[in-house]
């Protein structure tokens, strides 16, 4: 877990910021001697591709597009991150996308990170329309594989059932869809200025979120992570965000998305109770559910190889 931090925190500060970087791998001497049996060449990954896009409520999405590196595999995946986090949460799953030969499209949620908010109230409908305008805005291709956790994999199931949905495979990650009627508490607190104040505060804010997003073998860097992103998050959209999915069910629609699709959860998310995430893999005809022993809520961050070999697996089934 910390080497999957390392590496995330060199992607991050090279490819999403649109940075050159060099990438050594071994390569066999001729005779194959010499200590170590090889020899190092360079590789320099291109710089992302940085823009953004406006919605037809003017809400302006950060999005960042990372070639392959070496043979590309022709698949294109979307990633798409929860409440009260942004692109970065991304970093070590995108960097090893990338070195599989995919093409990874990054996002910020409106509201967050980058993004702005728009006219239309904070919604899982909204969130699966802009999903929708960033495959457009990418010219993602119908076999796209969309990677959504927590609330990302609302947007990503809500634009999954739209009538104008094009994809070629879901994955989803610690997330549900239905029984997620957050309690008037719960959004209170998430606007207050208290807990902005607590979560601004690195070891408070790592032991108050860590005890109920993270598992226990979570690397503490992972922590500081989650918590700079969520302290990022501006007040009010945490609130409307956690509000955003009270009364939402999608499992009938989605009994009628037939993709390939595999749906993680961690044993000791108390977040999103890895039931529902079962209950999302039922009502989808082509998933696979899969329990992560030990980990928490923060699967990109606490289980990135868990990830990226999810990627593959549907990458690598029919349609």
């Amino acid at each position: 877990m910390a080497e999957g931090a390392r590496q995330g925190r060199r992607h991050r500060r090279g490819a999403l910021q649109g940075h050159q970087r060099r990438v050594h791998r071994p390569e066999r001497r001729a005779g194959g001697e010499g200590e170590g049996g090889g020899a190092m060449t360079t590789t320099t990954a291109p710089p992302a591709t940085e823009s953004a896009l406006v919605t037809d409520d003017g809400a302006r999405l950060a999005v960042s597009v990372l070639a392959p590196l070496g043979a590309p595999s022709g698949r294109t995946v979307v990633l798409a991150h929860g409440w009260a986090a942004a692109r970065r949460v991304w970093g070590t799953v995108a960097d090893r996308l990338i070195r599989e030969g995919h093409r990874v499209v990054l996002y910020d949620l409106r509201g967050h990170g980058a993004s702005t908010s728009g006219r239309e109230p904070f919604s899982v409908p909204r969130l699966g329309a802009d999903l929708g305008a960033v495959l457009e805005h990418v010219g993602a291709p119908g076999d796209t594989i969309v990677v959504g956790h927590s609330g990302g994999g609302f947007a990503a199931m809500a634009y999954a059932v739209s009538p104008a949905a094009r994809l070629g495979a879901l994955v989803l990650l610690g997330t549900a869809a239905h029984d997620q009627d957050t309690p008037d508490s719960e959004v209170k607190m998430m606007g207050s200025a208290l807990f902005s104040w607590a979560v601004g505060r690195p070891a408070l804010g790592r032991l108050l979120l860590g005890q109920n997003m993270l598992g226990k073998r979570a690397d503490a860097r992972a922590g500081e992570v989650n918590r700079q992103m969520f302290a990022a998050a501006s007040p009010q959209v945490r609130a409307e965000a956690f509000a955003s999915s009270r009364g939402m069910d999608l499992r009938e629609e989605l009994a009628r998305v037939r993709v390939p699709a595999v749906v993680l959860a961690g044993s000791a998310d108390k977040v999103i109770a890895p039931a529902l995430g079962r209950a999302v893999a039922k009502a989808l005809p082509g998933a696979r559910f899969e329990e992560i022993e030990g980990a928490g809520h923060m699967l990109p961050l606490e289980a990135p190889d868990a990830v990226v070999r999810a990627v593959g697996e549907v990458a690598g089934r029919p349609g």
